[in-house]
């Protein structure tokens, strides 16, 4: 999809801030184990495939460019992607938020978003990315460790009081080379 444009999102491009959420597949988990001081993982496929869509976000632009920026993928001038980072005090530039319209997945799209995000973040000066992927988000997260983040961390109690209960949190980590 060489006429796929990724671009920082300006005041004109802030509608694409708006860009819906859809439908993704969960069909597997990341079971993430640290047996020996040492982040180990392996991907458990599920006997049924569910389908999950996250809550409406309702993104300003202003708010969103007081601590980061987004990027979007543009094909022609419709939005098909959206990237929202945000600089945290860590010198990590925190991807808050990455989706890809159904019809462009598996497209090569939020590889390039973060090729990208990586760019205006050395430029922001960071020294590195961070992300969460949920453990039941096989795909997310097969996406970031093919991309080179590495597993800093797992979080089991983000849903406790949720209708999430059960479900876990794998934090990532892309640090830039010197």
């Amino acid at each position: 999809m060489n006429h796929i444009r990724i671009e920082l999102i300006t005041e004109a491009t802030k509608d694409s801030l708006q860009l819906p959420n859809e439908t993704f597949q969960i069909f597997g988990e990341l079971v993430v184990t640290k047996p020996n001081d040492q982040w180990e993982y392996q991907e458990k496929y599920f006997d049924q495939t569910q389908e999950k869509t996250f809550p409406e976000e309702d993104y300003s632009f202003a708010k969103i460019y007081q601590n980061g920026f987004a990027i979007a993928a543009f094909d022609q001038d419709i939005c098909v992607g959206l990237a929202v980072f945000e600089i945290h005090w860590n010198k990590y530039c925190y991807l808050s938020d990455l989706k890809v319209n159904q019809n462009y997945r598996r497209s090569g799209v939020s590889t390039d978003m973060l090729d990208l995000g990586i760019v205006v973040s050395k430029e922001k000066n960071c020294k590195g990315l961070s992300t969460i992927a949920q453990s039941y988000n096989l795909a997310a997260n097969k996406f970031y460790l093919k991309y080179g983040f590495e597993i800093g961390g797992l979080n089991t109690r983000d849903y406790y009081f949720t209708s999430e209960r059960g479900n876990s949190d794998i934090y990532y980590y892309l640090d830039f080379e010197e």
